[in-house]
């Protein structure tokens, strides 16, 4: 059953399928770098325990600096991944954000990418470990993070949000979470 972390006021879902407009100030962010803590973000969670994959395809109108959507792993306020599209510099980048006590963050421009195309995200965890993939419809899925992440209970789920306003129109699809792929990291 899934369930809301900052429920946005305007959203609706139907099965696999959210759209969501996000409010002002939005954000999961903690301490490193800007000295802040935030956990003010949207986030639609269902729980989850052992080895899993989690995919959806996200969609946006991203223009405004960290604008962002994707995918969130999250055992607690201070453990928790968010991985997906943010906005910044003036184009679209694919983000990972993984917090162990503090954030640390890694962006890969995506040059060729509108904020028409849709962009297919898929987390998996093999016991303490979790990789993160993406890709832009060519269903070729490309690894932007592997990194350590405890194996404990955990809720994972779609996140949007917007640090530097309100107003973001983010429709997610294709939500779906099941046995984990291979452990084989190259084709």
């Amino acid at each position: 059953m899934r369930t809301w972390l900052n429920e946005p006021a305007e959203w609706s879902a139907d099965g696999a399928t959210l759209t969501l407009v996000t409010e002002k100030a939005t954000d999961f962010w903690r301490e490193t770098f800007y000295g802040f803590t935030r956990d003010s973000g949207h986030a639609w969670l269902e729980p989850v325990t052992g080895d899993f994959s989690a995919s959806l395809t996200v969609s946006a109108d991203y223009q405004a600096l960290y604008d962002q959507a994707g995918i969130m792993l999250r055992i607690d306020g201070t453990h928790w991944i968010k991985a997906g599209i943010e906005f910044t510099d003036g184009l679209m980048h694919f983000s990972t954000v993984v917090t162990r006590d503090v954030s640390d963050w890694s962006v890969i421009p995506l040059h060729s990418a509108t904020p028409e195309t849709p962009v297919s995200i898929r987390i998996t965890r093999h016991d303490d470990a979790v990789r993160v993939q993406f890709h832009l419809g060519d269903g070729k899925w490309q690894m932007a993070r592997l990194c350590p992440f405890p194996a404990a209970d955990a809720l994972v789920g779609m996140t949007a949000c917007t640090p530097e306003r309100a107003g973001l129109n983010v429709r997610f699809s294709a939500f779906e979470v099941g046995p984990p792929i291979a452990r084989q990291l190259h084709d």
